[in-house]
């Protein structure tokens, strides 16, 4: 590997000019050239290695079905805390986020997973429920830091043309840490054909995993920094402050006023995991069968993740048309793949599930849940398939839209954590709901028709403030910042802009 320590003065139109120094020196291996690490993409990676390894073994735990437990009520009100303190802190994350910095809100939010699931090593020993509790709490504030920063960076950096693909790519390489994450538990239980609570093992190998994931969240660069491939740079306040960041959390609401049509389909983006992981697969599958379906669920959110970010950037159709057909896409396969999940659904109840058992949301030992070898599982786990398709299409373009409205990282980090926060709110109420026993039909029924809603309410906003280009003009307004500061220029340019400033003094 050979490191490229030209000094360019251009960059393919022979006009870009590229700093010296280690951050912006390109790396070369055999005939693969890597980005300079200052660069959107390699940024990108950072970022998404630590979701790949934090979240991703959230989701992989949880996927399981009550966290790994054969009882999901502890894991309920360890997630109703989580998603409670997530929805608090993510409404204020994104001011939170401009003071401290991307690099430290990603670490620190990688310290709240590890301790999440050093919580259920725990419980496997001595039933510490509080533990459990507590460690949801601190994971919400942690989360509600790390997924606002993921989220600005994911949508601020990219140039207009990219951003599918850059949140495509994130969506990808974060759930391929989920789909190991979940082969796992798979590998430790391939045998184990009864429902029990997954292994020590199996928490230990998550816990290495979270901690790893918070230290990588050091090598990021700080945003300002940050340059793309056509000279260009990300837009921010140069100097934020408290008062500034807050102020600028109530300009959103006063210049964007159209972003609370937008909120149903945040609040609807994380309802329907409690009734995937806990009402069909939990209630439904044996151990070893759970582990398949959370493998599989997370595989196709990687091709979900795929076809929707390649497809959001087709740079032949116009992005206000390609706004209107992923609506159109989603609204279809919200009525299709729901459609089946209530055919699925009559088959069974949760009265069915937990007859005969003590304790309430325990599976009863009489009810005998679905192998993969059992007669009739391919229809069921093609069914958990593509609720895993869904919801990376779902989440992509939530993304894309938000990303197709501004530019600017400042405002972008003010969505991601209003995204994140009602996202969370959601959850935090699904959970809670799940442990009063309500119907699996109920449930379904929520989920079916909040998510239609929301792509209802969205429709007016996709229709209205989705445009082909966002004016840099436009972009500025909500920053310190100016043209100079942010458009590449040539030299000429440069020497032109200094003498320009120079004259307006005199």
């Amino acid at each position: 590997m050979e490191a490229d320590t030209q000094t360019h003065s251009s960059e393919e139109n022979g006009s870009i000019t590229r700093p010296t120094g280690w951050l912006y020196k390109k790396w070369k291996i055999g005939p693969i050239t890597i980005p300079w690490i200052a660069s959107p993409p390699v940024q990108l990676v950072f970022v998404s290695l630590v979701c790949f390894l934090c979240p991703g073994m959230f989701n992989a735990v949880n996927g399981m079905g009550g966290g790994g437990q054969i009882d999901p009520s502890v894991s309920n009100d360890a997630n109703t805390a989580v998603y409670a303190t997530f929805a608090v802190v993510g409404f204020f994350a994104g001011t939170i986020t401009n003071k401290l910095g991307t690099r430290v809100a990603l670490a620190f939010g990688g310290i709240g997973y590890s301790v999440y699931v050093a919580s259920y090593l725990s419980y496997n020993h001595n039933q510490n429920r509080g533990f459990v509790i507590f460690a949801g709490v601190l994971l919400g504030t942690c989360a509600g830091l790390l997924w606002t920063a993921q989220g600005a960076i994911m949508m601020a950096y990219p140039p207009e043309h990219s951003k599918g693909k850059y949140i495509g790519w994130f969506w990808m390489i974060f759930n391929l840490g989920a789909v190991i994450g979940s082969l796992i538990p798979l590998g430790l239980n391939i045998h184990t054909t009864t429902n029990s609570t997954v292994s020590d093992g199996t928490y230990i190998g998550f816990l290495i995993l979270t901690i790893l994931g918070a230290c990588l969240a050091t090598l990021l660069v700080n945003p300002k920094l940050i340059l793309r491939e056509d000279g260009s740079k990300v837009i921010m306040m140069k100097n934020p402050t408290w008062k500034t960041e807050i102020m600028g959390m109530v300009e959103v609401f006063r210049t964007d006023t159209y972003i609370v049509l937008l909120f149903p389909m945040f609040f609807a983006s994380n309802w329907f995991y409690t009734y995937q992981f806990n009402s069909v697969n939990l209630a439904q599958f044996n151990t070893r069968t759970r582990a398949l379906n959370n493998t599989l669920y997370y595989l196709m959110q990687i091709v979900g993740a795929f076809i929707f970010g390649y497809a959001l950037d087709i740079t032949a159709v116009r992005r206000t048309l390609r706004a209107k057909v992923a609506w159109v896409v989603l609204f279809v396969l919200t009525m299709v793949i729901w459609g089946g999940g209530y055919d699925f659904q009559k088959g069974y109840t949760r009265e069915m599930v937990n007859a005969g058992s003590d304790t309430p949301d325990d599976p009863s030992d009489d009810y005998v849940k679905m192998d993969w070898t059992s007669s009739g599982y391919i229809g069921p786990m093609f069914l958990y398939m593509f609720y895993g398709f869904y919801d990376a299409a779902f989440q992509t373009a939530v993304y894309w839209y938000m990303g197709a409205m501004t530019n600017n990282s400042r405002k972008l980090a003010n969505f991601a954590g209003f995204y994140k926060g009602i996202q969370s709110a959601g959850a935090a109420i699904y959970w809670a709901i799940d442990n009063t026993g309500v119907p699996f039909m109920n449930e379904l029924a929520s989920t079916w028709g909040l998510l239609a809603g929301s792509l209802l309410f969205a429709l007016s906003v996709i229709l209205m403030k989705v445009r082909d280009h966002v004016p840099i003009e436009d972009d500025l307004q909500f920053s310190d910042e100016t043209i100079a500061d942010v458009v590449a220029q040539t030299p000429k340019e440069s020497v032109a802009h200094k003498d320009t400033t120079e004259s307006e003094k005199q």
